[in-house]
């Protein structure tokens, strides 16, 4: 299966989880493509934008951060985290990210269900 770029589905979310600004989501893939995933897409978080704090039960989400700084709550620590950082958050824990760069902070997110 090749799923081209053209094809994919862009959403733009304002206040994404209560977060702010607009946060632009392209999804690589639907979820019914995906064994065991629920979510696979790349996330343009402007300068000041952010995600809000969310928890993920029965699931693992993966941000991989490809560009920008920013700054991540991992389940209530602060972090700060750039280019090419990783974070896991699953097991009931909850995250939340902003950007505190300049340009935006482009994120691959991938969300693992815990279904076998």
């Amino acid at each position: 299966m090749v799923i081209y770029s053209k094809e994919m589905k862009v959403d733009k979310r304002e206040n994404m989880r209560g977060g702010n600004g607009t946060v632009t989501v392209t999804h690589h893939a639907d979820k019914d493509q995906m064994k065991h995933c629920r979510l696979f897409c790349e996330m343009s978080i402007p300068q000041n934008g952010s995600v809000g704090e969310h928890d993920h039960v029965n699931e693992t989400e993966y941000y991989f951060i490809k560009e920008g700084i920013g700054i991540v709550v991992d389940d209530g620590v602060e972090k700060k985290i750039g280019s090419g950082d990783m974070i896991v958050t699953g097991g009931g824990a909850s995250h939340s990210i902003r950007n505190i760069g300049v340009t935006p902070l482009l994120i691959t997110a991938v969300i693992i269900t815990d279904k076998e």
